[in-house]
């Protein structure tokens, strides 16, 4: 699996991902720091990464949720520190072999993953 990690997020969580065996990039790495949603979100389906992100205008399903994606993850920690941050992602890493990611959006909370997938695919 491919990811790709937004600004939101600390950095180190490319290296986190990749010490997990999955292939990650970040949004500052690539020079799309304070680009658009959209664009990040085109940037996603061209390369065929998952969205790793805190961003919870991700989570639309209206605007995201219409369309084949690879897959868009929102992390709704209750802190932002990176002790939670850090957590959330090691639930996430636990589900990735049980749950398909693509054209599913999950949203994941302390204890708990929400998960919607996309059957209107354009």
């Amino acid at each position: 699996m491919r990811f790709k990690i937004d600004e939101n997020l600390p950095i180190e969580l490319a290296q986190q991902l990749r010490a997990a065996g999955y292939d990650a990039e970040t949004v500052a790495g690539e020079g799309l720091a304070g680009k658009p949603d959209e664009v990040i979100f085109e940037v996603c389906q061209q390369e065929g990464r998952i969205l790793l992100t805190l961003d919870r205008g991700f989570g639309d399903i209206r605007r995201y949720g219409t369309r084949s994606h690879a897959g868009i993850i929102v992390l709704c920690p209750v802190k932002q520190d990176r002790e939670t941050v850090y957590r959330l992602v090691g639930q996430v890493l636990q589900m990735l072999g049980e749950q398909p990611v693509e054209n599913a959006l999950w949203i994941v909370e302390e204890g708990r993953v929400r998960i919607r997938v996309s059957y209107n695919r354009l």
